[in-house]
């Protein structure tokens, strides 16, 4: 099978194939993935004690040049998987025990997701960790199979979102993406142990130097949602990778004066969710990407 893919918001119009990669997402169409095993390092909500089922997948439909998982977000490892191996590796992973699944960075696998997703059951919150550079219609696939949404919202500015991602219009196609999850499954829901059931949590990584840009995107959390219905997650993890010769502003560190500032800002607009401390910024928490609990082909 082959497609003229117009699947994300790029529309680039790509030929891509169940084995040839294609388009920016430099992808084929059945999934490849690089990792599916417990991951212990997301919100707490997420992971739980029991760490949540994060399956990886590689290629991404963003260019973000400070990538920490660049190694698999060009295109490049992990293997094909059918849908029949994609679901026997979600539920091979619920068998472990994990507290949640934590679909990593599958936009440009939707169908094939959305079809591995119908054909099971799982007993535990499917959860869609995104870019959040996704079209609604996309999104729409997903309906009534993710009980979770969890996007990123990096930038609030578009020439920000065109430098560093090469996607001017990520701002509005953020927004309108994650309005669409929200319809889809309402406001968050804990359960007695505190893990999340249903609904959205908005993640922001925090760039050094770009806190006003932050403070907007806390702003489209707190104004477009009714109080109490969204989580929000400010991240001080960011660490600069190799290569940002080009990008000498990001070659920094997220100074604790940058990290107070916008965890008091967090609070003062009334946003329930999660922060983190500086001793965050580390590499140590980025996988393996060694094909763990992958069904090869």
């Amino acid at each position: 099978m082959e497609i003229r893919c117009e699947l994300c918001p790029h529309r680039c119009g790509a030929l891509r194939s169940d084995e040839k990669p294609g388009g920016i997402c430099r992808s084929p169409l059945l999934p490849r993935t690089a990792r599916a095993a417990p991951h212990y390092g997301e919100e707490p909500c997420i992971a739980g004690k029991n760490g949540t089922g994060a399956v990886f997948f590689t290629g991404c439909n963003l260019r973000c040049v400070f990538c920490q998982n660049v190694d698999i977000s060009r295109g490049e490892g992990g293997v094909s998987v059918t849908v029949p191996q994609l679901r026997d590796m979600l539920l091979r992973l619920q068998d472990q025990g994990v507290d949640s699944i934590d679909l990593v960075t599958g936009a440009h696998y939707i169908p094939v997701i959305a079809e591995a997703l119908s054909g099971i059951r799982l007993g535990i919150p499917v959860v869609w960790n995104s870019s959040g550079y996704e079209s609604v219609e996309s999104l729409r696939m997903l309906e009534g199979l993710v009980q979770v949404y969890m996007p990123d919202f990096k930038y609030f500015d578009p020439q920000a979102a065109k430098r560093y991602s090469a996607a001017e219009d990520y701002p509005s196609v953020a927004a309108a993406a994650i309005k669409e999850m929200f319809r889809q499954v309402g406001p968050y829901v804990l359960d007695d142990n505190g893990l999340i059931r249903s609904g959205v949590l908005i993640r922001h990584l925090i760039l050094p130097g770009r806190t006003e840009d932050a403070m907007n995107v806390i702003d489209f959390a707190a104004d477009e949602f009714p109080p109490g219905s969204v989580l929000f997650s400010l991240m001080s993890q960011y660490t600069p990778m190799p290569g940002l010769e080009r990008f000498p502003e990001l070659n920094a560190r997220v100074t604790a004066e940058e990290n107070r500032a916008l965890i008091h800002y967090m609070q003062v607009r009334g946003l329930d969710g999660f922060w983190q401390e500086l001793d965050a910024a580390t590499v140590e928490m980025i996988p393996d990407w060694d094909l763990t609990g992958v069904e090869k082909t």
